[in-house]
């Protein structure tokens, strides 16, 4: 019987000496390639006879998939899967999984801190520094006004498992808290204390809105003109999901003319951004590489998460976290 064949399209680690060393001790095929930008035609030929794909940022299209020739399972390398074709995937049988435990808790950080660098001005305190030791003019108009955030109104866009932990990192500081989530349960809402309202309330009554939803077509532009004017003019957005779910330029226009206050965006229409992209250059927003998901440990997590979804289908057992629940794995004589 044929080796069971594991490919892995691109990576962010440095290396993958210690897949390679799992995989071998269960007898796998494995092979990894650098192919986040990959053609259709390239990734095609980099998984020709793979039975699982790892994928973490190449584009799993329909063409893609549709060309598959044997696979079974495709694991997203992260949590969201907007890379993938889950439609095309159900539709040819093959289950797609994806990873959402890893980095909890550094979105969440991530975002609380862009929640507070907003809120008291970080990267204009850092200039007025500059001047103040270049000069010795201490000129605090640069900074004003900086209002506390402590008694104030936050807005949660999604309450999955990084809303929920943005929730918890705020407790004691005496905040309102608005959830927009039409997915929530009445039992989880109960065990929260919470209130979920319409994203048009969440919008007019929040000093802060940090969002932490998927990237699917409900999402997209979610936040775009219209509800940039239905904001506080002190309000601060935060994004830690996916870029598309903020249309970018409306951001820049809405913070340039002040319909908003201030913006901690982590994440971009098309990565890596383009370097005249205005919103870099916008003195009102502060922009980090999509470093959120990043910490030494999140790293290992998922590493191991992955490598055990593969011991799983070696069983013939489904992945942890399936996104195409419909779909039964198939054997290797199914």
């Amino acid at each position: 019987m044929a080796k069971t064949r594991v490919v892995i399209t691109d990576y962010i680690e440095p290396n993958l000496e210690w897949e390679q060393k799992q995989f071998e001790q269960m007898g796998v095929d494995f092979a990894y390639y650098q192919l986040k930008f990959g053609t259709p035609e390239q990734i095609l030929e980099a998984t020709t006879g793979a039975d699982v794909v790892i994928a973490n940022m190449a584009d799993m299209n329909a063409r893609v998939i549709e060309g598959l020739d044997r696979c079974r399972l495709i694991i997203r390398h992260g949590i969201g899967y907007d890379n993938i074709d889950v439609e095309t995937a159900t539709r040819r049988g093959i289950v797609v999984a994806i990873e959402p435990d890893y980095c909890v808790l550094e979105v969440a950080e991530q975002a609380v801190m862009l929640i507070f660098a907003c809120q008291r001005k970080l990267l204009r305190q850092r200039a007025l520094l500059r001047q103040w030791v270049d000069t010795n003019d201490y000129a605090a108009e640069m900074v004003r006004p900086i209002h506390r955030l402590h008694g104030k109104t936050v807005g949660i866009l999604g309450f999955g498992r990084t809303g929920h932990a943005v929730y918890q990192m705020l407790q004691g500081m005496d905040l309102k808290f608005l959830i927009c989530d039409p997915y929530i349960s009445e039992a989880r809402k109960k065990d929260f204390g919470i209130r979920t309202a319409s994203l048009e309330e969440v919008l007019k009554e929040s000093d802060v809105v940090t969002i932490h939803t998927p990237l699917i077509k409900e999402t997209h532009h979610l936040i775009d003109g219209p509800q940039f004017k239905l904001m506080k003019k002190t309000a601060i957005l935060v994004n830690t999901a996916r870029g598309p779910i903020v249309n970018q330029d409306a951001l820049d226009r809405a913070l340039r003319e002040g319909e908003i206050a201030h913006a901690g965006i982590d994440v971009y229409q098309t990565e890596p951004p383009p370097p005249d992209l205005p919103l870099l250059n916008n003195e009102n927003a502060i922009c980090t590489p999509h470093s959120s998901w990043y910490s030494e440990e999140a790293g290992w997590i998922i590493r191991q998460d992955i490598v055990e979804d593969v011991k799983l289908f070696l069983q013939d057992q489904g992945p942890k976290n399936q996104v195409n629940p419909e779909i039964q794995l198939r054997s290797d004589t199914g």
